[in-house]
């Protein structure tokens, strides 16, 4: 196994790291320290947050650096001040034992007075916010010609927020002649623009597939009713005792709604958005971090460079519209090598979001039901009793109470003594869900969608299978003008359409039917020969056999290449 000492880190980071608890180099620090160590050489690396990016910049940034000069000489950019601190005070740490090196953190929200004499007495590195360093360049407070370094962390980050003239404005000042380093945990066009006008021939680094999530992130879908959505959230925290997580909301309205009907109901939980002064969102998160907290409720704003471990969940109250928004999040847990879960709340019109998100991050979801009344007092009460297990029992300090307890209840047998003490400490969850309903809904789609594969024809209309649905992008209008390219002599009214995920039905009139089948199996959408049938309205038969039958009708056939470039 690779050890620091093996990628030649010096002796007294060395010391510093192993005081820290490092013992063997994460998979992005064995990759990248060699490199920076080794040259001055341009860097890409793709990795998710929590997988040890600071100390893979962080150490050579250290070690190169030239203590006789008090200039900067390295510049790190990150998105927000919370992460901009982090980084700076992880610096710090593995700087240790190392005299007289100053690391300095530049952002907004604090004295850019301070920040200015910090910068005169001179300073070496500096992690910097892109708009509080965009302001000391424009007051000539500071002087970037020298650096020889830049990093950009979490730069898929900064252009979200909308950081990219800053960066252009930031990258003009340092000299041409520089090693620039990009880590990011998705690669979007933005990204991939900065690199290729401001890097040269860089190296890239991927730990991973290239924007999926994290490796040990579950990845969970419960599908409900929209007017369920926070009955679901309850019953989740209640079916984890041990929850510790975000849940992320669209707005700042509904996360402190839902804040604020969670605290109303009992559970441990805060929100964090952007209506909190700094010092309001100092308090919430120094809580969170301390675990006072077992749920933060957070915009994907206000949560950015809010950098906590072990997290167990992660859970989307609302699903982003962008899916790397959603690899974001659901990076927060599973860090470290230890497992995390990532859930998504979704109601019947967001699942086409899920399929997104799955392509994205090469993972499928769990599409899992809502735990009901059973399953969570079930889990609550084994949850109490492995407490009741595990407490340690401080003998000296009770010893002399016990008689008294112990006459108090000779007369209670062992059974009942069990009875009594899980109905005072459990009544509560066997009260309020003695009579819960199941609220998961994906029951009531795939019934409604069974109906739509039974529904009958019209009235002198014959209704038609084919092979190819959502997952091939078919539409409607896909389906017409098919059938316009291949009857263009004849008009053929069509009736309803009803487009499944990996099938269609249509209807055509009785008549036309057997020339429609004809036809259009002699043709290929995207690539993929076409098979149709006609549906048995008593049984709604979609089982593979149609498939086989009608390959075995067209074999022999020549199918008809064409692509209808109209809506392909």
């Amino acid at each position: 196994m690779v050890t620091f000492e093996d990628l030649s880190v010096s002796p007294l980071i060395l010391k510093a790291l192993y005081e820290q608890g490092f013992e063997y180099p994460m998979p992005v620090q064995e990759k990248v320290i060699p490199l920076l160590l080794e040259s001055e050489t341009d860097i890409v690396a793709l990795a998710q947050t929590g997988t040890g990016k600071t100390a893979a910049f962080g150490i050579p940034v250290i070690q190169k650096t030239d203590i006789s000069k008090k200039i900067p000489q390295s510049l790190i950019l990150a998105p927000t001040r919370e992460l901009c601190v982090q980084i700076a005070d992880d610096l710090q740490d593995y700087s240790k034992y190392i005299d007289k090196l100053r690391i300095l953190a530049v952002y907004g929200g604090s004295s850019i007075e301070q920040q200015i004499n910090a910068l005169t007495k001179g300073v070496h590195i500096i992690v910097a916010t892109p708009g509080r360093l965009c302001d000391l360049i424009h007051r000539r407070k500071v002087h970037l010609d020298q650096v020889s370094r830049v990093i950009l962390d979490e730069a898929d980050e900064m252009l979200n927020m909308g950081f990219v003239d800053s960066i252009n404005e930031i990258l003009a000042q340092v000299p041409v002649r520089r090693s620039t380093l990009l880590f990011s945990a998705t690669m979007p066009a933005e990204v991939a623009k900065i690199a290729q006008k401001y890097m040269n021939g860089p190296v890239e680094v991927t730990i991973g597939k290239k924007n999926a999530g994290a490796e040990h992130v579950k990845h969970i879908c419960y599908t409900v009713h929209a007017r369920d959505k926070y009955q679901t959230l309850k019953r989740i925290a209640d079916y984890h005792p041990n929850i510790y997580g975000i849940v992320f909301c669209r707005t700042r309205k509904e996360t402190q709604e839902i804040a604020d009907s969670l605290i109303k109901d009992g559970y441990n939980a805060d929100a964090l958005h952007g209506d909190l002064s700094q010092a309001q969102r100092d308090y919430v998160m120094q809580k969170f971090r301390n675990r006072n907290l077992q749920l933060l409720i957070a915009t994907d704003v206000a949560a950015r460079g809010l950098d906590v471990d072990n997290l167990t969940h992660v859970i989307n109250y609302n699903l982003p519209d962008d899916a790397e928004v959603y690899t974001h999040r659901s990076g927060r847990t599973g860090r470290a090598g230890k497992p995390g879960i990532s859930i998504a709340i979704v109601n019947l019109k967001e699942k086409h979001l899920i399929r997104r998100i799955e392509h994205l991050i090469h993972k499928n979801f769990e599409m899992a039901n809502v735990p009901t009344g059973r399953n969570i007092c079930e889990k609550q009460l084994f949850h109490l009793i492995d407490k009741v297990e595990k407490v340690e029992v401080d003998h000296a300090q009770i010893e002399s109470y016990l008689p008294s307890i112990y006459r108090k209840l000779e007369w209670i047998d062992k059974q009942e003594l069990i009875q009594r003490f899980v109905s005072l400490e459990f009544n509560r969850f066997l009260n309020y869900y003695r009579d819960a309903a199941d609220i998961t809904s994906e029951t009531e789609f795939e019934k409604k969608k069974q109906e739509r594969t039974t529904r009958t024809s019209e009235k002198g209309f014959t209704r038609l299978y084919i092979n190819v649905g959502r997952k091939d992008r078919l539409a409607p209008q896909h389906l017409i003008e098919m059938i316009n390219e291949m009857f263009p002599d004849a008009h053929i009214p069509i009736g309803r359409i009803d487009i499944f995920d990996v099938c269609s039905h249509f209807e055509v009139p009785s008549q036309c039917a057997g020339q429609v089948i004809s036809a259009l199996q002699q043709m290929e959408y995207r690539d993929r020969p076409l098979h149709l049938n006609i549906v048995n309205n008593d049984a709604g038969d979609l089982s593979p056999k149609t498939d086989h039958q009608n390959k075995t009708k067209s074999k022999g056939k020549k199918r008809d290449k064409r692509k209808i470039k109209s809506f392909l």
